[in-house]
């Protein structure tokens, strides 16, 4: 579902008239959509992919840090 709920937004469909056309093949919501259940699986993947780019992030600064020469601290 959510590959082509991401392809159509990509094309510039909205969730209304995606949602017109979506049938949920298995689980609890078989044969259903909802506009709710599509923006929240759109949230989902929004959130997994921001979560995914701070991991990477975070991942390049500590090994930027790693690789910096430690320095000895002076005394005045």
């Amino acid at each position: 579902m959510l590959h082509t709920v991401l392809r159509r937004r990509a094309l510039g469909e909205s969730v209304e008239r995606i949602e017109l056309d979506l049938i949920i093949p298995a689980g609890k919501g078989k044969g259903h959509s909802s506009i709710a259940g599509i923006c929240r699986a759109l949230a989902e993947h929004e959130k997994a992919q921001a979560y995914t780019e701070a991991v990477e992030a975070a991942q390049a600064d500590f090994t930027a840090l790693r690789q910096r020469p430690a320095t000895t601290p002076t005394s005045a």
